[in-house]
């Protein structure tokens, strides 16, 4: 069983950035990618990042690409988010969630829902607003 532990939340101003962090413990993690997803009050849940653990595989959600940028420390296995141009849609609880694959293959079933995390973090809140 994988844990993970989620930091870097706060308020941030339209346009500004932010860095999430999700801190993994557990046996096995080379198998794993941790995806991002986030929800917003009153919407459901969605996926908007993935990344391997092993191989460093990205994927990113339309909502985001080109604005977030998904990675991961090997020696440390921390995954990141970095988050720029932030807009108030970006508002929401932001969660990592670690799932029992690999590749761009499995990211992409992760983020877009057709495989779900066994893993999740408790969430961080980011609010984009001025």
């Amino acid at each position: 069983q994988v844990q993970l532990v989620e930091s870097g939340g706060g308020l941030v101003q339209p346009g500004g950035s932010l860095r999430l962090s999700c801190q993994a413990s557990g046996f096995g993690l080379e198998y794993y990618v941790i995806g991002w997803f986030r929800q917003a009050p009153g919407k459901e849940r969605e996926g908007v990042a993935c990344v391997g653990t092993a191989d460093g595989t990205k994927y990113y959600a339309d909502s985001v690409k080109g604005r977030f940028a998904v990675s991961r420390t090997i020696s440390n296995n921390v995954a990141y988010l970095q988050m720029n141009n932030l807009t108030p849609e970006d508002t929401g609880v932001y969660y990592c969630a670690a799932a029992l694959t690999q590749g761009w293959a499995g990211c992409e079933a992760v983020v877009t829902g057709t495989r779900g995390p066994t893993s999740w973090g408790q969430g961080t809140q980011v609010t984009v607003s001025s």
